[in-house]
């Protein structure tokens, strides 16, 4: 499930991404990604960001091709917050 997706400034911003945890490892995140990203290609979108917690997703995205540009240590305290880009 995806919500909030949006093209400002040629950006895709992921600001909400979710696979129920049963339904963990059966590729469906990939390809709902992949989904996201093309619709943002489609309206004109050149790159994506998104933001993730370190007991979230960092790997999901870094295996999708991300680049970690920045982190937020201790926020919340005891965790760290990634902040990731992709080409389009």
């Amino acid at each position: 499930m995806t919500q909030g997706a949006s093209g400002n400034w040629h950006w895709l911003t992921i600001d909400t991404m979710w696979v129920d945890e049963a339904k963990r490892g059966l590729g469906l995140g990939t390809a709902l990604l992949r989904s996201i990203e093309d619709e943002g290609r489609r309206r004109g979108c050149r790159w994506s960001d998104v933001t993730t917690f370190d007991f979230q997703a960092p790997g999901f995205y870094r295996n999708a091709g991300y680049i970690e540009y920045g982190v937020k240590h201790d926020y919340p305290p005891g965790h760290t917050n990634y902040f990731f880009c992709k080409d389009l």
